[in-house]
């Protein structure tokens, strides 16, 4: 008799020629996150299966990686009724319910009773040797019996996992992070999409703090959880956020800078070959996210834009902040590049032909490149404690 963990694919088993493509991808991406467990993964077309000591560990680990619909701690027997009854009356033993369900699910269709039937005489053993009684439609308890070509496996319970695509499945985006609410909740929901990611900060020292700098990386490590290799690639913007200063009247400050960020991601983005930037804007929640607005900082780059929270109000990106993880570190008080000189009156229609105006008054290609030679790249996210960023 084995205690191990069942993984049930759910999505991916829609995926017919490619199946396999996704399964194995999503057998790396758990590999990544156990790195430094010890355990034994074995796989077929609609199941997976962990075989550790550290059972209650890989479990909360793998609440955190996408592609998975269902995780089961579950015992294995040989395929036979007297070991099937024996374990079934051993979790019963150890918990506390009063009615119960039998569902059978037979893959093998070897053992020639029908899951019908089989649940029928299960039943009857339940009936039998134990007080609980029968209720198909709300149970305390559901035994759930997989009788399988490599065994026979028993559990009570199903703990949902997060759903969505395996991290990869769909290319690399480099996702625009700041210190904000939204735009680790955009990394999470774009990761649940199958998009891999590394991320883009802009600092602007000494405007900006080594506090704001150390909050994005926690931020990066809290969403790394998610995925296992997301690396941060810090762009020093001090130059080119002075020169607009200098340059540009304030109501247009926000859009300038904007567009200088979009091309510096694109350049990034396509040097790291990604297939979009990613990022946390929210239509009309500040002037640089009305449709106008988008539009016009949009101009500088032909890549696709994914805007994950675009359509969500703040209250319920802080419900999936909260849920992430994220928010008591996104709600920490430093400032990043783009409050630090925020106008009074930030421009919500800009013009394109001004914006043209204002940025042909200074060199910014030659500011852009110097930036971007000069970036540090942080590949080992060391985990920040709130307590240490106060």
């Amino acid at each position: 008799m084995e205690r191990l963990i069942m993984i049930k694919y759910g999505e991916l088993t829609t995926k017919k020629a490619n199946r396999k493509f996704f399964i194995n991808l999503l057998d790396q991406n758990i590999k990544n996150v156990l790195k430094d467990i010890n355990y034994k993964i074995t796989k077929d077309r609609v199941r997976m299966y962990i075989e550790s000591d550290e059972i209650d560990l890989i479990v909360t680990k793998l609440l955190k990686i996408f592609g998975i619909h269902g995780i089961v701690i579950c015992h294995k027997v040989n395929t036979n009724i007297e070991e099937i009854q024996s374990k079934t009356l051993e979790l019963l033993n150890n918990i506390e319910a009063k009615t119960f369900k039998i569902e059978t699910k037979r893959a093998d269709k070897k053992f020639d009773i029908p899951s019908m039937d089989f649940n029928k005489q299960m039943g009857g053993f339940v009936l039998k040797n134990t007080d609980l009684k029968v209720d198909v439609h709300n149970p305390d308890v559901k035994i759930n019996i997989e009788i399988r070509i490599e065994g026979t496996f028993i559990y009570l319970n199903e703990i949902r996992g997060l759903g969505g695509y395996p991290v990869g499945i769909q290319g690399k985006g480099l996702l625009m992070l700041s210190g904000g609410i939204d735009s680790p909740v955009a990394g999470y929901l774009a990761l649940k999409r199958g998009v891999n990611l590394e991320c883009l900060y802009f600092e602007s020292p000494p405007h900006t703090s080594i506090e704001a700098k150390n909050k994005v990386i926690a931020l990066a490590d809290i969403i790394n959880a998610y995925s296992g290799n997301i690396k941060v690639n810090v762009v020093p913007f001090t130059k080119i956020q002075e020169t607009i200063y200098k340059n540009v009247p304030d109501s247009y400050i926000i859009t300038i800078m904007r567009r200088m960020m979009y091309r510096i991601a694109y350049k990034i983005a396509v040097k790291h070959k990604c297939k979009v930037i990613v990022n946390g804007e929210s239509i009309g929640q500040v002037a640089s996210q009305t449709l106008t607005s988008m539009s016009v900082i949009n101009e500088v780059t032909n890549m696709p834009i994914i805007r994950p929270v675009a359509c969500l109000d703040k209250l319920e990106i802080i419900d999936i902040a909260n849920i992430i993880g994220t928010y008591e570190t996104s709600i920490l008080p430093y400032e990043d590049c783009c409050t630090i000189f925020l106008p009074k009156h930030p421009v919500i229609n800009p013009e394109l032909k001004k914006c043209i105006e204002y940025e042909n008054k200074f060199d910014y290609e030659t500011l852009i490149n110097e930036a971007i030679n000069n970036i540090e790249i942080i590949t080992n996210l060391k985990k920040q404690k709130y307590e240490d960023l106060l």
